[in-house]
Parts: structure tokens; C-alpha cells; sequence
């Protein structure tokens, strides 16, 4: 059982003060410092905005209050993701476990599901939702959950080539209970998925897209801290992608999806290197939350 170490609501205001205002010096936003709260406390949102906890007593923490204020530390002078800090990030209705093994999860690949979903339903192959499902490049295992839960009657083929990521993948399916429908691959991309050539009702990836020379311009957060393997899309930004593209047609069926997510502006280039490819039809870009075109859906020709 963990431990739980118990703080007066007092003494929770003044560090959550003293947190907010080492957070505006350092110019990350204040809001993190909530964000921290709520992953090491029973607190939500509201009562902290509104300071409702301030007469609570006690309150229980994950951690003693110099631990927590070492993370915020950590946090602040060497820019470390809150997410690797508690080691956890909530992910649609999941909470995942995340390590410096692998990339954190973002809010708009989320949309990636949703977006599968509704090509699910508008492909003229009624057969795709029982089939095979892939998620290249699964990192967390976030993308794998996300299909196993929204197509219970498929399975689900999650492939990485670090086995330390894989390990986090796995950890996760079974967090949340989807193990059994999830199978994972140590290898690089399609390879380890040869048997299933021709069988695939779809394939989603976040994969590598940023331009090598961009990635000395990242934030902190993300060149110092985040794997580069899941970063480096080439000289480019599109060496995965380009190769996905070219792959894809032995794996999956007619009709089958080709989704994947992209840097902003790559859009128009990913979707000529699929019209070029003559394989594919139905090919659209999609935007983000911010209505910024992010991703790209396709089906087998």
C-alpha cells in the first residue's frame, strides 16, 4: 500500500503560493503547479482555483512536502515534464504511466481515435472493425489502448523498437485492462508484422516529424528531456512517414486506414506522397484541436 503523508490545508496554501509564483519567475505557467496537485492529492481543480482547500485538514499527499518540493525543483531550474516527475499522464479517459523512455503523450493525438473511428465508419469495407489494428511506433502504448477500447471486437498490434518503451506499453495495457487484446513487437516498424501482410484494417502512428535541424529549437521540456528517436523525422521531418506510406499497402486490406499524425505545414507534402504512390484514395488532412491541419487519413485503394 502507498504511503501517504497528511498536510494541514494552511501549509498546503502558503507552498502552493510559494510554488505558483517559483513557476511565473521561471515562465512556466502557473497552472502546472494544479495540474501537480491533483496527481499527488485527492484535490480537484476547482477547490484549488477557488482556494476552497485552505480549511481542509488534513490533506493527504503522495509525497512529504519537501519531496514535493524538490519535484517542483526539478520542475522549474531543469525543466523537467511534470509528467516524468509523478511519472503519469491522464490520456482520453486512461492514466498512463510515462518514463524519459517515451514520448508524453499529447492532448491532440487524442484526436487521432476519434478520427479512426469515424473512418471506420465511412469506409465501404464493413469488416474493419473486428480485424487487425496497428499502432506503429507505440511508445507509451497510448494509441494501442485508444484502438482496443473504441474496437472491442478487433485486435490490436502494437509494435516499438525499444523494449524499455515496450515495457512501459505493456505495463499500461495491463493498468488498464486491455492487455488481452493487445499484442506488443520489438522491431521497427512493419517488420515484425510480416505474417499479417495483406490482413490490416488499419494503421495509426505518431511517428518522428520534425526536421532534424529544427530540434536544437525545441522548449527545454522536450529536446532535453523527451527521446529523440520519437522526435528525429530526418532531414525533412518526413523519413518515417515517406516510409510508411511506401509500406503500408503490402499490410493492409481494401479499404483498410492509413492514419498518421504530422507536424504543422507538412500536410500538403504528405498528401502528394500519397497521390503519388497511386495506392491510396479518400486522402484528407485533419486538424488539431487548434484547427491547424495535423494529421492525415487515407484508405487502401
Amino acid at each position: 500500500m502507498a504511503s501517504v503523508f497528511p498536510i494541514s490545508g494552511q501549509e498546503l496554501a502558503q507552498w502552493y503560493h510559494w510554488a505558483k509564483q517559483e513557476a511565473i519567475a521561471a515562465h512556466i505557467s502557473p497552472s502546472e503547479v494544479d495540474w501537480l496537485l491533483q496527481a499527488v492529492s485527492p484535490l480537484d481543480g476547482l477547490s484549488l482555483r477557488l482556494g476552497l482547500f485552505k480549511e481542509r485538514s488534513p490533506i493527504p499527499l503522495k509525497y512529504p512536502l519537501w519531496e514535493l518540493s524538490q519535484l517542483w525543483q526539478r520542475r522549474v531550474k531543469q525543466k523537467v515534464p511534470l509528467q516524468y516527475l509523478v511519472g503519469v499522464t491522464p490520456w482520453r479517459h486512461f492514466s498512463l504511466k510515462v518514463s524519459p523512455d517515451v514520448l508524453i503523450p499529447r492532448p491532440e493525438t487524442e484526436l487521432m481515435i476519434d478520427f479512426v473511428v469515424e473512418a471506420a465508419k465511412n469506409s465501404p469495407n464493413p469488416d474493419l472493425l473486428s480485424g487487425h489494428w496497428v499502432d506503429l511506433g507505440t511508445g507509451s502504448g497510448a494509441i494501442a489502448l485508444g484502438l482496443a477500447d473504441s474496437f472491442p471486437q478487433a485486435t490490436i498490434h502494437a509494435v516499438d523498437t525499444s523494449s524499455k518503451a515496450l515495457a512501459i506499453a505493456q505495463e499500461n495495457a495491463i493498468h488498464e485492462r486491455l492487455s488481452a487484446k493487445i499484442h506488443f513487437y520489438q522491431g521497427s516498424w512493419w517488420t515484425p508484422l510480416d505474417p499479417l501482410k495483406g490482413q490490416v484494417s488499419g494503421m495509426v502512428s505518431n511517428p518522428p516529424y520534425i526536421p532534424t535541424s529544427l530540434l536544437s529549437q525545441l522548449q527545454p521540456e522536450v529536446k532535453e528531456h523527451e527521446p529523440i528517436l520519437a522526435l528525429d523525422g530526418g532531414d525533412d521531418g518526413l523519413d518515417a512517414i515517406t516510409y510508411l506510406i511506401k509500406t503500408s499497402p503490402d499490410y493492409l486490406v481494401s479499404g483498410g486506414i492509413f492514419l498518421v499524425e504530422m507536424m504543422a505545414g507538412q500536410g500538403e507534402d504528405v498528401k502528394q506522397l500519397l497521390e503519388a504512390s497511386g495506392c491510396y484514395q479518400g486522402i484528407e488532412i485533419l486538424p488539431d484541436l487548434a484547427g491547424i491541419g495535423r494529421f492525415v487519413v487515407a484508405y487502401l485503394g
